[in-house]
């Protein structure tokens, strides 16, 4: 794609328009009538409203991508932005999403992007029980929520696990995925941003961690190691870690990081996750979508959108991150060369 408007955003021009809300609480919300332009420049100081902390225009921060578009063309605008060719088979993990009223993605939203890339659904089995927590309910609920009907789905721990190598890691040295990820050579992640009852939040390094651990897996990262048959008891700083660590194991296998890309919607940004199935009500409007080739650069730059909210908007939010030192995965990641929380962020609305 050839992208229209390829500038650094000014924390002013951004603003204006997220701050006064998107208005859509719906599976695919209507953009504002008229996007804001984006500007070049420094980022704006001792202004109306605040900057996103960890944007820059320095040469070397790996660019995030935004639109206001929350539509299957705005989602398809989007992946184009990234100019990322996959290679070989294609998968695309998402969140299936718990029943019966969960914020999962809705298949009317992805289905262009889906078919775009020939990419088959993949996800794993749940280690806290519920509907998904079997292979057989799992793809029953994948057809209920109407995945099946807009592409091939694969439960890729449907016959257990393999292990890939994590690399640097202080908690593990191996990480558990579905025995059925090797099958595919490219991923696009899918990730619908909000919060999480353990996590925290949940963006692009939750989906590569414990979303494509396998039951195995799961209990793994949620306890650090410490446990392969129970995700309970373990410490929260070692899970937040694990979860950055897994992650990275995620991205060292596929090429580095070249065979992946990541994609965040920010719409219905409950505080709680696509893994429970009657989640709060968002208090928070919806935002946007964004992309990027590095995951910790795009969950940080959802996070530095959430918390430049003003008059309390996202307040749940900020708490519920806070009280689960959500950050901290975001931190370790950094640390262990999964990715950059500094970033530039990018429009590519008119």
């Amino acid at each position: 794609m050839k992208r229209k408007m390829v500038a650094y955003i000014s924390a002013t021009a951004l603003l204006m328009a997220l701050l006064a809300g998107c208005g859509g609480t719906g599976g695919q919300s209507e953009p504002p009538s008229t996007p804001p332009a984006p500007v070049s420049g420094e980022p704006a100081q001792g202004e109306e409203f605040p900057t996103l902390e960890h944007n820059t225009n320095a040469a070397d921060a790996p660019i995030v991508y935004m639109t206001t578009d929350i539509s299957p063309e705005g989602l398809m605008a989007i992946y184009e932005a990234l100019n990322w060719t996959p290679t070989g088979s294609v998968a695309v993990k998402l969140s299936t999403g718990e029943p019966p009223n969960s914020n999962y993605l809705r298949p009317e939203l992805i289905k262009d992007v889906v078919q775009a890339v020939d990419g088959t659904i993949v996800e794993c089995n749940t280690a806290y029980g519920g509907q998904r927590s079997s292979t057989a309910m799992h793809y029953q609920v994948a057809e209920d929520h109407g995945f099946t009907a807009i592409a091939d789905v694969v439960i890729l721990d449907e016959n257990g696990s393999m292990t890939i190598p994590v690399s640097g890691g202080t908690h593990l040295s191996e990480n558990y995925v579905g025995e059925h990820f090797a099958d595919y050579d490219s991923y696009l992640v899918l990730s619908h941003f909000k919060g999480h009852a353990m996590a925290g939040f949940g963006g692009a390094i939750k989906n590569i961690s414990i979303g494509l651990g396998s039951q195995e897996g799961k209990c793994v990262i949620h306890t650090g190691g410490a446990s392969h048959d129970s995700p309970w008891g373990g410490d929260q700083t070692a899970f937040t870690e694990s979860m950055a660590e897994a992650g990275k194991a995620v991205s060292d296998y596929l090429g580095n990081g070249e065979n992946i890309v990541y994609i965040n919607v920010m719409n219905r940004i409950s505080i709680d996750c696509d893994c429970d199935g009657n989640p709060s009500e968002p208090d928070l409007h919806d935002i946007g979508i964004l992309a990027s080739a590095d995951p910790v650069a795009l969950d940080q730059a959802c996070i530095d959108l959430v918390y430049a909210q003003k008059d309390g908007d996202g307040a749940s939010l900020v708490n519920r991150i806070e009280s689960r030192d959500g950050l901290h995965t975001l931190e370790h990641a950094e640390e262990i060369g999964l990715g950059s929380r500094s970033y530039t962020l990018v429009s590519i609305d008119e």
